[in-house]
């Protein structure tokens, strides 16, 4: 029997396995009906999938010549600082501040040879441009929160895929919280807001696999609870959140009771 592998969807490779849903109309890699509360959409759409170009130029950055508000390069104050050490002979302990030779003029804009207050490494930045589209939406907690989606790999084909994160990266989740005051405020959970298997792949666990591992995932990143909104007003295939019976099985609670749109909930170790 082949082992299910869990990976991050982080690189055009990874969002290229997204499996497809299973209907057809819908595709996982060009939905964004979280991500935008009022327009977003669940639909195919082939242009979705092309690599986003930006449409501006950087051109060349504007001198101190084209700013009419700053001042002239004849008015420019020396520093003040530097000019009254220098008049109390304090001349070499500016030059050692600033990493400067005794007998070269001090750069205040260099780097101090050793600062332990500065970072030791840099965050990564998002891809916004040259992928598709979803797939800068997916990439934005890099460097920050981490990857928004996991898939489920089974004999290294994706069946099962999962798009989650913070509350505050999907509108649509906030708005409908919005609808039960009820709900804990403090701390804010993450949120799972697609959970979805292949039809050939189901009723055989993967997707309550693919839910452990984020969970696991969510815990270790800090946060104390996850929820998840299932729309009981669409059939199963047009929705994006499963059943309520699904999550029961994967140890959420239900937190609201509503007809249509149930909250559900699982604390976090």
């Amino acid at each position: 029997m082949a082992t299910p592998r869990i990976v991050d969807v982080t690189d055009p490779a990874t969002f290229g396995s997204i499996p497809p849903c299973a209907d057809p109309s819908f595709d996982h890699r060009t939905c964004d009906y979280w991500e935008d509360a009022e327009r977003g959409s669940k639909a195919a759409r082939a242009s979705w999938l092309a690599p986003v170009s930006s449409s501006r130029s950087p051109g060349p950055r504007s001198s101190p010549a084209h700013n009419p508000f700053a001042p002239d390069e004849e008015s420019r104050a020396e520093n003040p600082f530097l000019a009254a050490a220098q008049q109390r002979g304090d001349r070499g302990a500016a030059a050692s501040l600033f990493g400067a030779a005794e007998d070269d003029e001090p750069d205040l804009f260099a780097a101090p040879d050793a600062n332990p207050f500065a970072p030791t490494s840099r965050r990564a930045r998002p891809m916004r441009e040259g992928v598709p589209r979803k797939l800068a939406l997916l990439d934005r907690g890099r460097g920050i929160f981490g990857s928004y989606a996991k898939i489920l790999l089974l004999d290294e084909r994706a069946v099962a895929y999962a798009q989650f994160g913070p509350l505050s990266a999907y509108p649509r989740a906030i708005r409908l919280r919005d609808l039960y005051p009820q709900l804990p405020q403090a701390p804010l959970p993450a949120v799972i807001t697609c959970i979805a298997t292949t039809p050939e792949a189901r009723r055989q666990g993967h997707a309550r696999t693919l839910i452990a591992g984020v969970c696991e995932d969510l815990s270790q990143r800090g946060f104390a609870a996850v929820e998840s909104y299932p729309d009981l007003t669409r059939r199963e295939d047009e929705t994006s959140a499963g059943r309520p019976i699904l999550w029961r099985e994967c140890g959420f609670v239900t937190a609201v009771a509503d007809p249509r749109f149930p909250v559900m909930r699982r604390e976090l170790a």
